[in-house]
């Protein structure tokens, strides 16, 4: 057994770090609100929000890669190229080119319980695409209490009707799956490749590229003031830190038993929101009880069932 499966397959060390990666995502739906008014980046402004986005991230690959090269005494050159673009399409281009424009276009709080959906997402992604895991009845059961709290935050008052806007939560629920196929990407590029390198490269040319296409299609970002640097440098250490991590516990430990804390993801989302955009209205009993639901989802994935429950 090598040293990080000794160290990152413990359970109180994968939840541990798991949590610290959740809490970094939480942060990032207030800073990413709180950086459209920093700026000036209106919600229908996208090419501003995509070129926002892809400078974050080619700060976060920077740091990745000047963080492990400092580590190692030497430079860390990019290797497995293929590998490096397939995880640069699903977790950094397409993953947030969709997050950034629905974020724009719906509230933090819905964004964070949506993004809850990613869970169960990489569960079908991971079992039927990838046949990484197997697909048992409780995680289907799991799977539609999950979704049962996803569809509850969208219900709009007491008419009863979905508030649900293509651009707003449904960018989100194609980010939430882009996500779920770098998961299972990673799972599978971890095996012969160092998933730090990976991450840091994956980072850095996605967010050039995003970058790029902001630029062209004539985005604008105007950094004159300490906060905005000081938020970008932030959200980059998110991305750096959280993301690799992340890598890291995928490699040593089953991907569903990763995803099972990813619960706390909505949940931090959930509570900053309120506190730092100020988004009081849509933190009330539909949002608590969408939580629960997810979170009782998530347990009944993840539950070692006795076999006379004859749940297999």
């Amino acid at each position: 057994m090598t040293d990080g499966k000794k160290i990152f397959s413990k359970l109180p060390i994968m939840i541990l770090g798991a949590m610290i990666c959740c809490l970094l995502w939480g942060s990032a739906f207030p800073c990413i609100k709180v950086g459209y008014k920093l700026f000036s980046i209106n919600p229908w402004e996208t090419s501003s929000q995509i070129l926002f986005a892809g400078i974050r991230f080619t700060i976060a690959g920077s740091m990745v890669i000047l963080f492990s090269s400092i580590m190692n005494k030497r430079f860390i050159k990019p290797a497995h190229p293929k590998k490096i673009l397939t995880l640069s399409a699903y977790q950094t281009v397409i993953q947030y080119l969709f997050f950034y424009i629905g974020l724009a276009h719906t509230t933090g709080v819905k964004s964070s319980i949506i993004t809850g959906a990613g869970t169960f997402i990489t569960l079908f992604v991971c079992c039927l695409g990838f046949k990484q895991e197997k697909l048992t009845i409780p995680k289907v059961i799991g799977s539609l209490i999950g979704f049962i709290g996803i569809l509850l935050v969208n219900i709009n008052g007491l008419s009863q009707n979905l508030n649900f806007n293509l651009l707003g939560e449904g960018f989100v629920f194609i980010a939430a799956f882009s996500s779920a196929m770098a998961s299972a990407y990673i799972k599978k590029f971890s095996k012969d490749a160092d998933v730090v390198m990976l991450s840091g490269y994956q980072f850095f040319f996605g967010g050039l590229s995003m970058t790029l296409i902001g630029s062209v299609l004539g985005g604008h970002i105007s950094i004159t003031s300490f906060s905005g640097v000081a938020l970008l440098t932030y959200m980059g250490f998110i991305s750096a830190a959280a993301y690799t991590l992340w890598g890291i516990l995928l490699k040593y430990n089953d991907v569903s038993k990763v995803s099972t804390c990813k619960f706390m993801n909505p949940v931090f989302g959930v509570i900053l929101s309120y506190f730092l955009l100020n988004e009081k209205g849509d933190v009330g009993a539909r949002v608590v009880a969408a939580l629960v639901f997810v979170c009782i989802g998530i347990f009944i994935v993840n539950k070692k069932w006795n076999k006379k429950n004859n749940w297999k």
